[in-house]
């Protein structure tokens, strides 16, 4: 812990950043010395667009309102005090979004201790856990930025159907939805169709950096978050946005930038256990779809503890993340290089700032995302085609493996052969295409395989990943590997109004992100559980011997 303690601590509106110096002294030359050179800081708080390059400066230009949207948010707050005590008897509150329309809700509403459903799938079984939850006091929060997003519109059809079957009339089901989504979008008509009130988010603000505007701050509200003090802790941050010391966005930027041109582009993101629960899967949307690009990127690997594997280790950069320390605390967790503490509101501002001026650091646009539409694409055409038809190489148990030619032909030597082949620069990305709370336990396959390999090893969610770590993996360094897990549906749930199902758009969305990786010559072994539950039991033994 004497690194974090040892030269200057960038402190501004209680939120401090530690370590961040012997980062930046470990680089050949100074990072933060070249950026206050460029006047970066002063530049990116007067919302420059020109700081990323002239092929940036277009999408940077409509892009920079998260430097001071939390302002412009306090005109939201009569009208959702008005929302709120219209909707009073409305106490179970859903919101259907993904990515940066529900990572960011998520974390404020588990940090503050408040009740909020998250609906980011197309599992069927989750979505018909969530139909069934108290349907008579539900409030659906209907989040899309672009109002095209097909998960969300599915979870809207399928939710209006319910209160329908419920015996509501339109005009009730109505009052049973708000709509969040930009200006003049798709969605915005459809909710004025509904007779469905709608609250316009800032256009200038990317999905993922939209954490203080009405996407994270109108499900949270409804769920009782008191959303003002967030406001007021990233306005009382701001003031240091344009300096060049006692500025945390600009330390924790260097610090990221420096260790990634430096052999460090993995970075472990552990809780302190301060508070601040599931911050780090809101960081590693934002670094990984930020800076995930043109072959280059930050790779975060959200860890369950600092005592889980890959907390620490060569080419990482660990952070520790936390709230406010009390008087005298040592900040951050052992074997921690950077620590960051302070209040939610404060966090995300110097998280979004610190991912911008990484981008800047690696020539980089922090605002676009050019790589994942293309499973979004190939998801349209495999639902209207139907997928392909697979024979799997071998089935053991539970599981039918298919994996690449040259693979052997036992579950636990498959998952050993893939951990070798990452080489000394690979890492692993887990993805889930199942149930993250029926399935839950498969998550502790992460730490699993995560310890039988010194590379780093993700775990993410589908379809709720390719929202966000999924850039990274097409965009970034071309040396993943992916393990995709995929289960039986053993009742299905169709979409209202779509000539497909739950199940059938979630098979089309992991072959459709199957189909991209393959196109990139990225290796891909699939594992589809035939009983989830034996599946997941297997898996976890399989892993546990590998």
């Amino acid at each position: 812990m004497s690194d974090l303690l040892a030269g200057p601590v960038d402190v501004a509106a209680g939120l401090a950043v530690y370590g961040a110096d012997p980062v930046d002294r470990s680089a050949p030359a100074s990072v933060r010395a070249a950026l206050v050179a460029r006047d970066v800081p002063g530049r990116l708080a007067a919302k420059d667009p020109t700081l990323w390059g002239p092929a940036a400066e277009a999408e940077a230009r409509t892009r920079l309102g998260w430097v001071d949207t939390h302002l412009r948010s306090r005109e939201l707050l009569p009208q959702l005090a008005e929302l709120i005590d219209e909707l009073a008897d409305l106490d179970h509150v859903v919101l259907a979004g993904m990515g940066g329309s529900s990572l960011a809700p998520e974390v404020v509403a588990r940090t503050l201790g408040r009740p909020l459903t998250v609906l980011d799938t197309t599992d069927p079984g989750q979505v018909r856990a969530a139909l069934a939850d108290r349907l008579d006091r539900t409030v659906v929060v209907i989040s899309s930025k672009s109002g095209t997003t097909v998960e969300t519109d599915s979870h809207r059809r399928a939710y209006w159907q319910a209160f329908l079957d419920a015996g509501m009339t339109e005009a009730e089901a109505a009052r049973h939805f708000v709509v969040v989504t930009d200006p003049d979008s798709p969605l915005a008509a459809t909710a004025a169709e509904m007779g469905v009130v709608t609250i316009v988010a800032d256009p200038e603000v990317g999905g993922r950096y939209s954490a203080l505007t009405a996407f994270g701050l109108v499900p949270t509200a409804l769920a009782g978050v008191p959303v003002t003090e967030l406001l007021d802790d990233a306005e009382a941050l701001a003031g240091s946005l344009g300096q060049d010391r006692d500025n945390p966005g600009l330390a924790l930027g260097v610090a990221l930038g420096a260790a990634a041109t430096t052999g460090r582009d993995t970075v472990a993101l552990v809780g302190d256990g301060t508070g601040l629960d599931g911050l780090g899967d809101w960081v590693e949307q934002l670094l990984a779809e930020s800076t995930g690009k043109a072959g280059l990127g930050i790779l975060p690997v959200v860890v369950e503890s600092p005592q889980a594997p890959g907390a620490t280790g060569p080419g990482v950069l660990t952070v520790a993340y936390g709230g406010a320390l009390a008087a005298g605390a040592v900040p951050g967790v052992g074997g921690a290089d950077v620590a960051v503490n302070g209040p939610l509101g404060a966090q995300f501002l110097t998280w979004e700032y610190a991912t911008a001026v990484a981008g800047a650091v690696l020539g980089v646009d922090p605002f676009d995302q050019p790589d994942v539409a293309e499973s979004k694409e190939n998801t349209a055409r495999l639902l209207a085609a139907g997928p392909p038809a697979a024979t799997p190489s071998f089935t053991e148990g539970a599981i039918e493996v298919y994996a690449p030619a040259g693979a052997p032909d036992d579950l636990a030597g498959v998952l050993r052969w893939l951990l070798d082949g990452l080489g000394d620069d690979g890492y692993l990305a887990v993805s889930a295409y199942l149930d993250r709370h029926a399935d839950a336990a498969v998550a502790g396959l992460r730490p699993l395989l995560a310890g039988a390999t010194a590379r780093p090893v993700t775990f993410g969610w589908g379809p709720r990943f390719l929202h966000s770590t999924g850039q990274y993996h097409k965009g970034g360094p071309a040396v993943g590997s992916h393990l995709q897990l995929t289960g039986a549906v053993t009742a299905d749930l169709p979409v209202p109004g779509r000539p497909y199902t739950f199940g059938e758009l979630q098979a089309a969305q992991a072959a459709g992100d199957r189909q991209a990786l393959a196109d990139r010559g990225r290796p891909v072994l699939r594992l589809h559980l035939t009983d989830r539950a034996a599946g997941v039991a297997q898996l976890l033994v399989a892993a546990g011997r590998t």
